[in-house]
């Protein structure tokens, strides 16, 4: 394949072979070749329909493209690097294809408004692809939190027992991460859905294009009006970054409760078999990789997210082949989050709760001692001294070696006169979930509630 440069005719001297290597980017942009050829199809297209290019050249053109196409997907495709580019390697194999008709493909548009316009399509893409897998991993928590609505467990502050909550409850945060992150996502696409082809360069075209009918081949919501803003803006690819930042951090907090959970010290929850690994050298190990591994490749894409920021930071409008760079980092975290998601959804909807470790685990810590205070409030007591109360029972207990429900009313009642024989109703931790029955509360049925209430939203 001949590897002249398309400003050959500037040049006197060829490309050191050495810059060949250090510039091209088809080792890595090649991924952009669908999105390529859909621009470059609506692209001449459009050409023809403004009488720019005649009826037959935008036939031979779009037929040159679609062939190439499938040799893409067929493997067949001999990419060159000394092309540089994806850009540039399907348009020599067009010209060689179709004549020097294919060379006409390129007229009032730029390689600058070509990858921007790629690249939108491509993220645009991806942000669909996260949104359906952030969508079975949503609808697989509420599966789940709807199975463990009963369920009750240990609920943390300061990494201590707390309060008890139902298994169920806690899915459903999770849910909430997610759902907050498939909100980002889906306002990510909103401003990734604007067309930058037509800007040319960086200053638009002297030719009589119709932006519109691009934009409407290529499914776009809007062009983008500032042709210097259209070629140099990658924002949406940082926004995108940003956001599956979030999302790999909230993986990550899930990720960090399922190492706990399963380990020997808390034994509260059992992976699948088939989403753990063993060890080469401890025969009885069960160890929870893909939740470390997910938990480790957040700082990965946290990291492309800085890269992409620092990249940008210091240019000045309009292109610069600094954004050469953009690509690697994105395509990265792209590849990451939906890897993490695609293997996070399945070994969570396979989870087992052990139940009878939980429930005894969430009535460790004297967990019930904010319900004895809330009795005291109901029955007149000011809440600060319901706290000194509950705390003054809570030592009798330490002291005693049981818990709050073990010690004896007369123990209690010496604290407090507003102690009646039905305490021990709320000192259970089944009476302490349950009595949590209001919208966001722990109460199975408020569990159940808020399920129906997703489901009937969806």
């Amino acid at each position: 394949m001949s590897s002249d440069k398309p400003w050959a005719g500037r040049f006197t001297q060829a490309t050191d072979p050495r810059v060949e290597a250090f510039t091209e980017s088809v080792s890595f942009d090649a991924r952009l070749a669908p999105y390529d050829i859909q621009g470059s199809i609506a692209h001449a297209t459009m050409l023809g329909r403004c009488e720019i290019l005649t009826r037959d050249e935008v036939d031979a053109i779009v037929s040159g493209l679609q062939a190439i196409d499938q040799q893409i997907a067929a493997g067949e495709f001999e990419w060159d690097t000394a092309l540089e580019d994806v850009h540039m390697n399907i348009e020599r194999r067009l010209t060689e294809q179709v004549g020097d008709v294919g060379k006409k493909l390129h007229t009032a548009r730029s390689r600058n408004d070509q990858v921007a316009t790629d690249l939108r399509l491509f993220m645009r893409d991806t942000i669909d692809q996260t949104g359906a897998a952030l969508d079975q991993l949503a609808d697989t928590l509420l599966e789940l939190a709807e199975r463990e609505a009963d369920t009750i467990f240990p609920g943390h502050t300061h990494m201590q027992v707390a309060q008890p909550v139902s298994f169920g409850h806690h899915m459903l945060a999770w849910r909430e991460m997610i759902l907050r992150d498939a909100d980002r996502f889906a306002d990510c696409r909103r401003r990734t859905n604007r067309m930058p082809l037509g800007a040319a360069a960086l200053a638009g075209t002297p030719h009589p294009i119709d932006r519109s009918i691009t934009c409407e081949l290529l499914g776009f919501d809007q062009v983008c009006e500032n042709s210097l803003d259209a070629v140099s803006d990658r924002d949406f690819a940082i926004e995108y970054s940003a956001a599956a930042s979030l999302l790999m951090v909230h993986l990550s907090r899930m990720c960090e409760e399922l190492v706990l959970w399963t380990s020997a010290a808390f034994g509260l929850v059992e992976l699948p078999d088939a989403f753990c690994t063993g060890s080469s050298i401890m025969p009885q190990k069960k160890n929870p990789d893909i939740a470390e591994l997910v938990r480790g490749k957040s700082g990965r894409v946290i990291g492309s997210l800085q890269a992409l920021l620092v990249l940008m930071k210091g240019q000045p409008l309009a292109y610069n082949r600094d954004n050469q760079e953009d690509k690697e980092p994105l395509f990265d975290t792209v590849d990451t989050v939906l890897a993490c998601l695609r293997v996070f959804t399945p070994m969570v909807g396979a989870l087992e709760v052990r139940a009878d470790r939980a429930l005894a685990a969430a009535g460790q810590g004297f967990a019930t001692a904010t319900d004895l205070a809330d009795y005291l409030v109901m029955h007149g007591v000011p809440f600060r001294d319901a706290h000194a109360v509950v705390g003054r029972c809570v030592r009798r207990a330490t002291d005693a070696g049981c818990d709050l429900a073990e010690l004896p009313l007369e123990d209690l009642q010496a604290e407090s006169a507003a102690i009646k024989p039905d305490v021990y109703a709320v000192l259970t931790v089944e009476g302490s979930v349950a009595a949590r029955d209001h919208i966001g509360g722990t109460a199975p049925n408020q569990v159940r509630a808020a399920i129906n209430r997703a489901r009937n939203a969806s």
